[in-house]
């Protein structure tokens, strides 16, 4: 790691060293300092851009200028005459102050070049050319050169550590402002400008009652001559991988049209490169932009969900087939009405292996360290539809109706061999639905009353299929079958078995499941707002929530390989913690209601607002299961409060806090038993009450253009109280767990933060986050603590030249301590890359990653590298053909390896990659 700091102190050095510095001040006429003026360096022998600034709130200004240059220094501001001098550059800094005079006549300014960034109240402007060098193909090659922007691992866009809620094209929504597809489909050339919307509120009537300092939204603007236009591009291409038989294809057609009246998108995929445009996971968690009413009202409910979450991601497996088509419309018939939509149809074919070795951390409970082999095949189609309508007759009124329709099969089998177990052979379907709507009317009354209304209705039907097949000796069963004592040589299934009342003179064991979840929920509240004067106001809401969940399922046995319908019903012998025998059936009817009051009052006063409230809530839940009904109905009062600090238009302090209710779904209140898995059985409590926690967060940020610095900080602390947890009780590995609301207080501790600066042509960062976390664990009736504090630390320095190759190098640091009982584990994971992108002769592009990974457990070392390149040929910057090969795990690599704390155990996984291969691919830009 010391190198690597070393390496990069030494660029910034260089850097510095090989620049002149300008600064000074600009005023106007009369000697005031005119703050947010802009400040831009042309090369006067390339024509390009080489150092923009801006002014802070004295007037200053710095720039960097090469050593032993020439150079046309242009300074503009609003209402004034635009400044252009002509400065030679020797080996000294320069020191320059400007004073502008009015003008007039602002048709007659002329701007030679675009700042390359430009704030506008809560809107920052950056002009993506000043960015671009030429390898850039999609919008996430431009965002990941923003100042403030990343592009985190889940492919979402994150402004200053907050997710981008929204991304629109010319202000119309882009797939409901999904942020991946966007980063992944929307071509690089087309962009002309990205606004970030901080502060963003869908509703323009409440952007000035609510709070919306954590909402971001990002608008990208095209460039002139796309409109009206289809423009995009088609790809096509073959590739060769190892084995003869594999024969590699990719055929991805992204088309758009923008008009100011309709827009269409259309992006379709076929591959059998792992590289699917959405994967099933992004589907699955697709959500339509719809946002929950009571998501400011304190109360958690979780519905659940009863879906497949697969062995591994689609980028990680050892082959994968995907298609997709996905079209988004968006049409405005007159200045009142929006009408939008989309259809995704995705299906995806994986094929995965992963081996794990898992030890088991607490010595005392006798539980045998496993190693696994786990080989399986995912199908999965899923198609997903929505439909939108917003209706503005005028500023005061806005009606917005939305529905969203989901349907999915999914399937996953699976062979598990485990040095404990043996082999089992898993299948799991579903083939779930859903459908979600959304009405939500906003009323102006006049200046200082505003209603909203907002209405959410969710239907949802999960019904998952489980299948275990494990081999079976059943002459050596502890029944004392044939001339074998009991508890000889006997299986490690067969105390399981037993348990589960199974007929165990077959020579296999088959389990079978059938569960159904049913889901109906409606939420809604009324807002009233009354702004008091201009700095404060206070706001008024009823709300409610109203669920209910039915919950059935049983477990059987198969007794006839060849005969499905020759089953017969688990008998368990296992009793809850009361003693209770449990049933290998479910029938459980959860309802649930929350009625609330809540109010908030907002106020102003210098730099500082201040925003209490409190909520008022009567509960009501009741589950009824075997003839037996459970009532618990209780009020809870529930405060909030924020304050925030702002420094300057671009810094700010913020605190928060909030006490929440948590409460579960109808699957941990079922009290008869249910199969997770075949060696993870669990059964719920009737009687379990909600959990209530505290948050505090505090928040730091500030986007300095002045020193070209932006620092963020995020410090968050949770407590839960009465949480529900769950305990479990181990025979060899298999579990048996149940719930119930602990008497002991689970917290968390995290802390990140991001620091950049930009020292001329290079940019330098560090990202830290520290986790700690206290959590109480039960095991065999004991109950004791895990511990766990992690640290990790990513510097990163990057150029961004617009003619000379760009290289970023990146660290990644970190050091996991995780005390669980009487076992400590510790992890430390060091993992430097670089990424090094060349755009050459106007023509050849040249782009590679290379990584390295090494993870160190208690002294034993493991690693792995990835590598991967494209080389990329085009006439020119507009010619409509591009030519590219792609070498994708150029090591040939089989595994990357994974090390991971849970609740009871520390596992090393190994999940195995697609081998090397090589692709040709023709683009074609329309």
């Amino acid at each position: 790691m010391k190198k690597i700091l070393t390496l990069l102190a030494m660029i910034v050095v260089i850097s510095s060293y090989s620049q002149v510095k300008m600064s000074g001040v600009v005023k106007d006429s009369i000697g005031q300092p005119l703050e947010l003026a802009n400040v831009i360096a042309i090369n006067q022998e390339t024509k390009a851009l080489e150092s923009y600034g801006i002014t802070d709130a004295k007037g200053e200004y710095k720039i960097a200028l090469g050593k032993n240059g020439k150079y046309n220094v242009q300074v503009t501001y609003i209402g004034m005459k635009t400044i252009n001098m002509v400065f030679e550059t020797k080996e000294v800094d320069i020191k320059k102050d400007f004073v502008m005079a009015l003008d007039n006549a602002l048709d007659a300014v002329e701007l030679t070049y675009e700042m390359p960034v430009t704030i506008k109240g809560d809107t920052i402007v950056y002009n993506a050319d000043s960015f671009k060098n030429g390898s850039e193909r999609k919008l996430g090659d431009v965002l990941e050169k923003l100042p403030g922007v990343e592009i985190n691992d889940n492919g979402q866009i994150e402004v200053e550590g907050n997710v981008v809620q929204k991304v629109t094209v010319n202000g119309k929504d882009f797939f409901d402002g999904d942020s991946k597809l966007a980063t992944e489909n929307i071509p690089s050339n087309a962009v002309d400008k990205i606004e970030v919307l901080r502060n963003f509120s869908e509703v323009g009537q409440l952007r000035s009652v609510q709070n919306n300092q954590n909402s971001v939204a990002i608008n990208i603007k095209l460039k002139e001559g796309k409109e009206n236009f289809w423009f995009g591009d088609i790809t096509a291409g073959v590739g060769s991988a190892p084995s003869p038989n594999d024969e590699l294809y990719l055929v991805q057609p992204k088309l758009f049209y923008y008009s100011p009246k309709y827009s269409v998108n259309v992006i379709g995929d076929i591959n059998n490169i792992g590289e699917p445009a959405l994967s099933n996971r992004d589907v699955r968690n697709f959500g339509g932009g719809f946002r929950a009413p009571s998501r400011d009202s304190g109360t958690n409910l979780n519905l659940g969900n009863n879906g497949l979450g697969g062995l591994t991601t689609a980028a990680r497996a050892q082959e994968v087939e995907s298609k997709l088509l996905a079209t988004n419309f968006s049409y405005s018939p007159n200045k009142a009405l929006d009408l939008s939509g989309f259809l995704i149809y995705n299906t995806t074919r994986l094929r995965t292996r992963q081996e794990s070795f898992i030890r088991y951390t607490d010595p005392d409970l006798g539980i045998p360290d496993e190693e696994t082999i786990n080989t399986g095949k995912e199908a999965s189609d899923q198609g997903l539809v929505k439909l939108s309508a917003s209706y503005k007759p005028n500023a005061n009124n806005q009606l917005d109706y939305d529905v969203l329709a989901s349907l999915s099969k999914d399937e996953e089998r699976q062979t598990e061999i485990s040095s404990v177990i043996g082999t089992t052979n898993q299948l799991d379907e579903v083939t779930p639905f859903s459908i979600n709507q959304n009405l939500n009317y906003y009323y102006t009354l006049n200046e200082n009353n505003i209603f909203a209304f907002e209405a959410q209705h969710l239907i949802k039907d999960e019904d998952p299929f489980y299948d275990a097949f494990l081999n079976n000796d059943p002459t050596n069963n502890d029944n004392g079958f044939g001339n074998i004592p009991p508890a000889v040589d006997e299986d490690a299934y067969d105390e399981t078995a037993e348990q589960l009342g199974l007929d165990r003179s077959l020579n296999f064991y088959n389990l079978g499941q059938n569960q159904r979840v049913k889901s109906n929920q409606l939420d809604a509240k009324l807002d009233y707002y009354n702004i008091l004067n201009p700095k404060s106001n206070i706001s008024f809401t009823l709300g409610t929530i109203v669920s209910r969940q039915d919950f059935n399922s049983n477990i059987f046995q198969f007794l006839d390989q060849n005969d499905p319908t020759n089953i017969q019903d688990a008998n368990p012998t296992i009793d809850d913690l009361d003693g209770n025998s449990l049933a290998a059936v479910n029938d459980t009817q959860y309802n649930f209601s929350d009625v609330y009051l809540a109010t908030r009052y907002n106020v102003r006063t210098g730099k500082f607002t201040f925003r209490p409230g409190v909520s008022v809530h009567a509960y009501g839940n009741q589950n009824t299961q075997f003839g037996t009904r459970f009532k618990d109905n209780f009020f809870r009062v529930l405060p909030e409060f924020e304050a925030r600090v702002q420094f300057k238009k671009s810094e700010s302090l913020q605190f928060n806090y909030r006490m929440s209710n948590q409460f579960t779904d109808v699957t941990n209140l079922a009290e008869g038993l249910v199969l997770n898995n075949f060696d993870a059985l669990a059964y719920g409590n009737s009687e379990l009450q909600n959990g209530l926690s505290h948050n505090l967060s505090l928040n730091y940020r500030s986007f300095n253009l002045f020193n070209n610095t932006n620092v963020f900080a995020v410090v968050n602390y949770n407590k839960n109280i009465d949480q529900i947890r769950s305990i479990a009780n181990f025979d060899n590995v298999i579990t048996t767990s149940t719930f119930f609301n602990s008497q002991f207080a689970d917290e968390t501790l995290t802390a990140f933060g991001s620091w950049n600066k930009r020292f001329g042509k290079i940019r330098t960062g560090i990202f830290a986050r520290f986790n700690y976390s206290l959590r109480n664990q039960f095991v065999g009736g004991r109950q004791s603590e895990n511990e766990s504090f992690v640290q990790s630390y990513r510097p990163e320095i990057r150029t961004n030249f617009r003619e000379a190759p760009n290289v970023r190098l990146r660290y990644q640091y970190s050091i996991s301590n995780n005390n669980q009982g009487s076992r400590n584990t510790k992890i430390i994971t060091n993992a430097p890359s670089i990424r090094f992108d060349a755009y050459i002769w106007d023509s050849v592009t040249f782009v590679t990653d290379y990584a390295y990974n090494n993870q160190n457990v208690e002294g034993e070392s493991e690693s792995f590298t990835t590598w991967s390149a494209r080389l990329g040929y085009r006439k020119n910057r507009d010619a409509k053909w591009e030519y590219e090969i792609r070498a994708n795990n150029i090591l040939n690599i089989d595994a990357n390896i994974n090390n991971n704390v849970g609740n009871f155990s520390v596992s090393n996984s190994a999940t195995f990659l697609q081998p090397r291969f090589i692709t040709f691919r023709a683009i074609y830009t329309l």
